[in-house]
């Protein structure tokens, strides 16, 4: 794993989010389309990809996957799906990732996760010594390590 300063890849992840974001909402009208991940937290460092949340009714929360797999995504393979969620990835090689929630449902911690951060620099500050920690791990090993420290922000903002 190597990972970026905040000033060497969000300002290009803000363009794509951008750019994205005009794309998935022609495609999805009724969606929620929102930045989460380290390139949306302030001060965040990360391997330099970019996350969106595309929040959608539950009810349409198949049609939708399949209009995004149109626009040029494709589900990603050892990952999370439920008919709440699931996860994409581009296939245009921009290492972009869309989560794919149904509104109100317990996925919408993507965007609970997001927000504990940005109102908090110190957490920011943890999650960043966790990463740079994780320099020269595989994958798997760094996946597990964060999904801790997500889990503890998580459980610690609920009773806020």
């Amino acid at each position: 794993m190597k990972f970026y300063a905040a000033d060497q890849y969000q300002p290009a992840c803000e363009r794509l989010f951008n750019q994205w974001r005009v794309a998935i909402q022609h495609q999805l009208p009724e969606a929620r389309v929102e930045h989460i991940g380290a390139s949306s937290i302030p001060s965040a460092i990360s391997k330099g990809d970019l996350d969106i949340f595309v929040g959608v009714p539950a009810l349409q929360h198949e049609e939708a996957v399949a209009r995004l797999v149109e626009l040029g995504f494709q589900e990603k393979q050892d990952t999370l799906r439920t008919p709440e969620l699931c996860m994409l990835e581009s296939k245009q090689g921009d290492d972009v990732a869309l989560q794919v929630v149904a509104n109100g449902s317990e996925f919408e911690d993507f965007l609970t996760f997001r927000d504990t951060l940005r109102a908090n620099p110190q957490l920011v500050h943890s999650y960043n010594a966790l990463k740079r920690a994780c320099e020269g791990f595989e994958q798997d090993d760094y996946r597990e390590r964060k999904a801790r420290f997500v889990e503890q922000v998580l459980s610690s903002s609920a009773g806020l």
